[in-house]
């Protein structure tokens, strides 16, 4: 069985056939970096610690085989996991952000075009928009991906709106799990750059069979939507019982 367990917004230990793949580390202490601009608000990111000690994060680096990266917008790929991990660990990685990274020093750089087999595991990528219009395109390209061990299918969207990439991932993988980044984040213009509560809903609508979690909250300074928020509606839309909204450190399956 697989097993993933949520560090702080979209960071995420995913445990398979006995390897430790760490999703989008974002590990800076509490306020290390400035509030991201044209949000209306100074707020130090991250907003939160993580919920590790010091030594228990030192354990994880340890004993984590391979990094997997939606993206490498700084709360999801930040200066301290690049200074923490080995130059040699294993990155997996949307082609876009390749060369970027390898030129950041990692040396071990893999990147997804759509699927491969990493120590057994199958790892395919899929597409998202991160916002629309204008900001969506200055967002860049983002990726989600839809992992298997050969006998369960998880899918984690990343930063992404309810789109039709999402709808067309969830049609053709069909996973019994998925994690999606939501808290509706936005800036002062423009619409919301990852889903919010209307499009969790769209996700959980379209895939009636599986469970969802919802993470990417309350951890960066443009973030709009809170868990208790998003869990009143979830209540209020009877979905409960299979949209959950985990705490940071939580372990979601």
């Amino acid at each position: 069985m697989m097993k993933v367990q949520l560090l702080r917004n979209a960071s995420l230990v995913l445990t398979v056939r006995e390897k430790t793949i760490l999703v989008d580390p974002y590990l800076a202490p509490k306020g290390t970096y400035n509030a991201f601009d044209f949000t209306g608000n100074d707020r130090r990111n991250p907003l939160v610690d993580l919920p590790l000690s010091e030594q228990q994060l030192a354990d994880l680096i340890t004993h984590t085989d391979a990094v997997l990266l939606t993206h490498i917008h700084s709360d999801h790929w930040d200066d301290k996991a690049r200074e923490l991990l080995s130059e040699n660990i294993p990155v997996l990685c949307q082609p876009v952000n390749e060369a970027s990274i390898r030129e950041q020093g990692f040396k071990n750089v893999t990147p997804v075009a759509d699927e491969l087999i990493w120590e057994g595991i199958k790892i395919g990528r899929t597409g998202g928009r991160h916002g629309t219009g204008q900001i969506g395109e200055r967002m860049g390209i983002v990726s989600g991906y839809v992992i298997s061990d050969g006998a369960e299918v998880i899918y984690i969207a990343g930063d992404t709106i309810w789109c039709e990439e999402v709808q067309q991932a969830l049609d053709k993988y069909k996973p019994a799990k998925i994690i999606v980044n939501g808290g509706g984040a936005r800036f002062i213009e423009g619409d919301a750059i990852v889903m919010d509560v209307p499009d969790i809903l769209q996700v959980c609508n379209h895939a009636p069979a599986a469970s969802v979690w919802v993470v990417h909250l309350e951890a960066v300074n443009h973030g709009k939507q809170s868990r208790e928020e998003i869990r009143k509606a979830l209540q209020e839309h009877r979905l409960s019982d299979r949209c959950f909204v985990p705490e940071d450190g939580g372990i979601l399956f």
